[in-house]
């Protein structure tokens, strides 16, 4: 915890102060038990904004090659990563996304919050994309509440092929808490379909962007 801690207070200190943002909702992140908070994605500091701002520890895939990584830079990747709790992921292989989402099921059966991506992957042209469906799996087999998080202007932080982060504003939207029910994990697909668009729109509702009908595809660099 005292890794975690230094971590995280470092990271909101930097950011309050450098980015000024603006945060709405707070009051609806629930105090205690399993919660799946669901962001829309802009930029690659998404995960690090929601996990430094949130009042709990929300613990975020990230990939594995932030903990393998060698050199200086490899272990204050490691040292961040570890001390906001996220939690590594091969990309891109069927059977590391089963496992993948197995180890949030036992995140949330901990009584812990576990963050997702219904996208997938960021937007690179501000776009809110298709949600894929496994945050309604996770929700309909666990009963957690989802939590719809709307990010605004962090893509301007570290635009799309720059090296260079960028201290700017931002607005983060924290929506009320949405309740399905508790299904376990062998629900129809149609459920978890409109679970799924269920969460989208409210996501969308917080954002304002314009909505594709696609899937996003990831790019190399993730």
């Amino acid at each position: 915890m005292a890794v975690y801690d230094l971590s995280r207070s470092t990271t909101r200190g930097m950011i309050r102060n450098l980015c000024r943002p603006t945060i709405t909702g707070m009051e609806n992140f629930p105090a205690s038990g399993p919660v799946i908070v669901a962001p829309n994605h802009l930029s690659f500091f998404d995960s690090v904004i929601v996990q430094a701002l949130m009042p709990r520890k929300v613990a975020f895939f990230a990939k594995a090659e932030y903990f393998t990584s060698k050199g200086p830079k490899g272990m204050l990747w490691r040292w961040f990563f570890n001390g906001v709790g996220s939690v590594p992921v091969e990309r891109g292989e069927q059977a590391a996304s089963v496992a993948a989402l197995k180890t949030a099921l036992e995140i949330l059966d901990h009584g812990d919050a576990f963050g997702i991506y219904p996208e997938g992957t960021r937007s690179r042209d501000g776009l809110l994309y298709r949600g894929r469906t496994g945050v309604g799996w996770l929700a309909l087999t666990t009963g957690a509440p989802v939590l719809p998080v709307g990010l605004i202007g962090t893509e301007e932080l570290q635009p799309a092929g720059q090296m260079m982060v960028r201290p700017r504003h931002f607005t983060m939207k924290i929506g009320a808490p949405l309740y399905f029910d508790k299904l376990g994990p062998d629900h129809s697909l149609p459920a978890r379909r409109s679970t799924t668009d269920r969460i989208m729109d409210e996501i969308a509702a917080l954002t304002g962007q314009q909505r594709a009908a696609t899937y996003n595809q990831s790019k190399p660099d993730g």
